[in-house]
């Protein structure tokens, strides 16, 4: 019977997670095809394990749990699993900031143990109490569990979940998501890997997703709720599988892919700093700066759980030291938690959901009728091969809106205060995209791009009614910043191959290629490409691990799990940033309303998650002979980082008003009350004169060491390092700036600007500096420089007439001097004297 065998593999995944199953009475219930469960609990220690993040969960319930098997059509027809309601709570592990919770102890690993034990235990006694059916040979079931597995529909209704930290309450809740298997044209269907179409699709679609963020008091209750961040957007995701075989567990090719169509954020003042905390925890996980151990302490690396789910690599914690750090390092420090230093920490945390994502469960091999004893060597290998992983997040129109609350007294006095916010900034930002595409720990790459981009202001701000509704300011005077292109005249080149692209490989029937060479990666995605692609920004970074001792890297197996077959690493890390050609307006609406972003961001008590570490060096340090030393100055990874700018311009207007002296102060770490209303009307002033930068091209490098205290170290002890040595123990940065020049114009009622008097022509310049990394390790060397730089200028003209002179005075003192500007000070024949000059020259030249 296909009960027998169908059967223990669902209960073993519902008894995996939920708390209290009598086995017996889900069976009955299989059996009859549809099962209903109410008030469950979770296995919190089983999520923790399994997931390995870096939360605890504080609950975990499930209201009601539907199974629907069709025991008739099992093959032709899914079986759908139904949550209601399903609601978790998490928090920052405290082991994280004091022991590290999941490889604390010896008896967190012996419960670890026993409860992998205690879930395998109830399969494997179903297993054996199941009748063998002579009717239905091995091949069969073997095909018929695999077409039930790929084609579950999962189906959850109100999916809660929470996150708390110090005065912050993360909330996210999705009305419906819903899992379920597609064909080629991503349509509902009931599909199966066959030798002639190794492929599986997936779609999940989410419906209705509100994030809210909002503070809680010091009793833990929320006095008033702020407005959603996300309110009810809607979005879907499509998964693709591409198998070697059909007796592979592990795709080889594995894409995720999420389109959102239209995303609006909503941020108000009390939520900024809870929002940047939230981005400063991710941001410190990646680096490292928490979740790490103790100064001082080492990793056991007995305490990592060996599992399926864990460690697909099959290499400890001791071999990936060696892959990471040269041998010359290894008498350091190597558990560093400086903000530099361990990024591909977080590929390998990351890489640690590939096979929970995708891969079946060893205890599956049992239910199939395999035996164990009978697998490959060359099976084992192909699961311990690394697959190709892309999963990419692509977003058609972005809209992010800052507001500035207020408490509002009701008008009975009994009556709760509520919350009035009004909007003052938005961002808009069109073809978004996102994607990661990674092969292991040896390869990892990430790609950002949007194709436009620009910034409005919105209402009032600080009591100045600029952009009120009866104010009748065009939205060309609202927009301050543009970027890019507009999406209807780029198309649709953001989801240039994802699974949103009608020409991509996968919707074409072909398997789709990757660069997984870093060669061959710089110079096909270059800035070039990237600007072609997108239009308004594009940032490439490639983390690449090499092995040198035998050429084609990427196909090298680093799973291997023995250090002295690993060879001479060689790690690389590069990050470039493009910036298009852009217009930002610094006008008094704008600074103000920037400013004002500053000011509520500061406005916290956050504690940092973690603190620099003290420059202390180490007085056991291990001195290198010489072949050490040769064989380090071979190679020094580094992190190297490019910025470019394209065809910038820059204006700042005079300001029409001035209430600095309430925003800076607080920027500048004064107390000082930010709450302040102006009363003053607004008058805008025509023409407007302004200051006019444009600039052809600016570029900015900066390279650093990877492993800056283990190199410092090394160095500082030697007698005499090589000038190369002590090259790589600096930070470098080098600025260059191609065709700046400056000018004055002005803006008249119409919107439109004046031919610009040239002030500063054009010219280039270059400016280099290097900084010494970890100066207290050289206190023993005062002729090694701390800092050195090198100014290049061949050429600089700056021209004014003293009318221009007076102008450039009158803006300067606008920005400087509190309060409205008098339009008296900038007179009608100050500024034709300025401006008529330029207009008769030009008729001149053309006479």
């Amino acid at each position: 019977m296909l009960e027998s065998y169908v059967t223990p593999i669902l209960m073993s995944y519902v008894n995996r997670y939920i708390k209290n199953l009598k086995p017996s009475d889900l069976q009955l219930s299989l059996w009859g095809g549809d099962v209903v469960l109410s008030k469950l609990e979770l296995k919190l220690d089983v999520l923790e394990q399994e997931l390995k993040l870096p939360f605890t969960f504080l609950s975990g319930h499930i209201h009601e749990l539907r199974i629907h098997v069709p025991w008739t059509k099992l093959g032709s027809e899914p079986v759908v699993i139904t949550i209601n309601t399903m609601e978790c709570i998490l928090k920052l592990k405290d082991g994280i900031q004091d022991d590290h919770e999941s490889c604390g102890s010896n008896s967190t690993n012996r419960s670890t143990t026993e409860n992998t034990k205690s879930l395998v235990k109830p399969r494997r006694t179903i297993q054996q109490a199941a009748p063998t059916d002579p009717d239905l040979p091995p091949g069969y079931v073997q095909s018929l569990i695999r077409r039930v597995v790929n084609n579950v529909n999962i189906v959850i209704n109100n999916l809660i979940l929470k996150y708390v930290e110090d005065d912050i309450v993360l909330s996210v809740n999705i009305t419906s998501a819903e899992c379920y298997t597609v064909g080629e044209l991503w349509d509902r269907a009931f599909m199966d890997i066959s030798a002639t179409d190794l492929v599986l699709r997936k779609v999940i679609n989410f419906s209705d997703c509100t994030v809210c963020l909002d503070k809680r008091n010091a009793s833990g209750k929320i006095e008033f709720y702020q407005d959603p961040l996300l309110y009810k957007c809607s979005f879907r995701t499509r998964l693709h599988f591409t198998y070697d075989n059909l007796n592979s567990k592990m795709p080889s090719v594995i894409k995720i892919h999420t389109l959102v169509e239209s995303l609006k954020l909503s941020i108000t003042d009390q939520q900024l700093p809870m929002f940047i905390r939230i981005m400063q925890l991710g941001i410190a996980l990646y680096y490292g700066e928490i979740g790490n151990f103790k100064d001082g302490e080492m990793e056991d690396p007995t305490c990592h759980n060996k599992d399926m789910l864990g460690n697909i690599t099959g290499a400890d914690d001791e071999t990936r030291i060696d892959m990471q750090y040269p041998a010359q390092y290894k008498g350091q420090e190597l558990y560093s938690q400086q903000e530099d230093e361990q990024p591909q920490g977080w590929v390998s945390w990351a890489w640690s959901f590939v096979p929970a994502i995708v891969s079946y469960d060893d205890g599956e091999e049992d239910f199939l009728g395999n035996d164990p004893t009978s697998t490959t060597h060359q099976q084992k290998a192909q699961i311990l091969r690394d697959p190709i992983v892309s999963i990419g997040f692509y977003c058609t129109k972005a809209t992010v809106t800052f507001k500035l609350t207020e408490m509002q007294a009701e008008s009975s006095y009994y009556s709760p205060q509520k919350v009035k916010s009004k909007e003052v900034l938005c961002w808009e930002q069109e073809g978004t995209t996102v994607e990661a595409l990674m092969m292991g720990e040896p390869f990892f790459d990430c790609q950002i791009g949007f194709v436009g981009c620009r910034a409005l202001c919105l209402k009032g701000i600080m009591g100045v009614k600029d952009f009120e509704e009866n104010m009748n300011r065009s939205e060309t005077e609202a927009c301050f910043f543009i970027c890019g292109e507009n999406l209807s005249m780029k198309g649709l080149t953001y989801l240039t191959n994802s699974l949103f692209d009608y020409r991509s490989p996968e919707n074409n029937g072909t398997r789709a290629e990757f660069i997984l060479d870093a060669t061959h990666h710089k110079e096909t995605y270059t800035e070039i490409a990237g600007m072609q692609r997108f239009g308004a920004f594009y940032m490439d970074y490639l983390y690449t691990m090499e092995n040198i001792s035998g050429k084609g890297s990427t196909n090298q197996d680093f799973s291997s799990g023995k250090s002295e077959d690993m060879g001479t690493v060689q790690e690389k890390s590069t990050k470039s940033l493009v910036i298009g050609p852009l217009d930002f307006r610094l006008d008094s609406s704008a600074v103000h309303r920037i400013l004002k972003m500053i000011v509520c961001a500061l406005e916290h008590e956050y504690e940092p998650y973690s603190g620099l570490k003290p420059d202390i060096k180490d007085e056991n340090e291990t001195i290198l002979n010489p072949e050490e030393v040769a064989s380090l100055e071979e190679y020094i990874p580094t992190r190297h980082t490019s910025v470019t700018l394209l065809k910038c311009t820059c204006t700042i207007f005079m300001a029409e008003f001035n209430l600095l002296d309430h925003l800076l102060p607080v920027i500048m770490g004064e107390k000082n009350s930010s709450n302040f209303l102006n009363t003053t009307n607004f008058q805008s002033l025509r023409p407007l004169p302004s200051i006019q930068i444009l600039v052809d091209k600016i570029n900015l490098e900066h390279s650093v060491p990877m492993y800056a205290e283990q190199l410092v170290h090394v160095v500082s002890s030697l007698t005499q390092p090589s000038d190369n040595l002590l090259h790589y123990c600096y930070a470098h940065c080098y600025l260059k700036i191609f065709g700046f020049q400056a000018g004055l114009t002005s803006l008249d009622c119409r919107g439109s600007y004046c031919l610009p008097v040239p002030i500063i022509p054009s010219f280039s310049t270059a400016l280099y500096g290097k900084l010494l990394k970890l100066p207290t390790c050289w206190t023993k060397r005062s002729q090694i420089a701390i800092t050195e730089g090198i100014f290049e200028l061949p050429n600089l003209t700056i021209q004014a007439t003293r009318a221009q002179t007076l102008l450039l005075q009158a803006i300067y003192q606008s920005w400087s001097h509190i309060g409205n500007v008098n339009s008296l000070s900038v007179n009608e024949a100050l500024m034709n004297e300025v401006f008529q000059t330029i207009a008769l020259s030009l008729i001149l030249s053309l006479i």
